[in-house]
């Protein structure tokens, strides 16, 4: 690992283009609101509130780019904060903010605006571990339910082992360089920007992850969120 990586700046970026249909007819996901803050601000703040966070770069619709600037500036945030305009994917925003960021960035994180409540020590910790030698790392937390394979009939499979299974959160970390070749040669379909770079045979390092910093996917899910929010509040 170089000495600008050990040392450089890192940016977080955002990618917040989505729909989120899951959640019913509304506004964009990471507009939706959880008890009273849309998704994108939680997220935001999260990021921003590590040590180890520079820059925050969110990629949002570009038909409520005006709306999304205007929320995040009357925000107070610990970190510079700015707007971009997201793709028609979630690899297209990414690779827009990517080509956003000042030239001294050297570490790159990607954070699900719908995870918003990951909590700061892993943000700070997925920095970590890139500055100590990771091309690329992710947080993974355990599976906790049985996992069975199902057949086309619909008759149930074997049990699959959890024993080396994890389930894998954001935000991801990455050198800049990595992740913007991943971008640049990279266009198999993938699910997370971790696979990208998998897919150019860069072993991804796996942190602990924690169990707050699941996706907001469901309505049931802003009810959990909901939840963990209010138990924070009281601490």
């Amino acid at each position: 690992m170089s000495d600008d990586v050990i040392h450089g700046r890192v940016a977080a970026l955002v990618p917040a283009a989505g729909k989120g249909e899951r959640l019913g007819p509304g506004a964009p996901k990471a507009l939706r609101e959880i008890a009273g803050t849309p998704m994108l601000v939680y997220a935001v703040k999260a990021l921003a509130a590590s040590p180890a966070v520079d820059v925050v770069v969110v990629a949002a619709p570009s038909e409520h780019i005006e709306d999304v600037r205007s929320l995040l500036e009357r925000q107070d945030f610990s970190a510079e904060v700015f707007v971009v305009a997201g793709g028609d994917s979630r690899s297209e925003s990414v690779a827009r903010a990517l080509i956003s960021l000042p030239e001294d960035i050297t570490i790159v994180l990607v954070h699900d605006a719908a995870r918003p409540l990951v909590p700061v020590e892993i943000v700070s910790g997925v920095v970590a571990s890139v500055r100590e030698g990771h091309s690329a790392v992710v947080p993974v937390v355990a599976l906790v339910d049985t996992i069975r394979s199902v057949n086309d009939d619909s008759s149930i499979g074997p049990t699959v082992s959890r024993d080396t299974l994890r389930a894998v959160q954001t935000p991801q970390g990455f050198t800049r360089e990595v992740l913007q070749r991943a971008h640049a040669e990279v266009d198999a379909p993938v699910t997370d920007d971790a696979g990208m770079v998998e897919s150019l045979g860069i072993a991804v390092h796996a942190v602990d992850g924690h169990e707050e910093a699941f996706k907001v996917t469901r309505p049931l899910d802003v009810t959990l969120a909901e939840s963990v929010i209010a138990r924070r509040r009281v601490r």
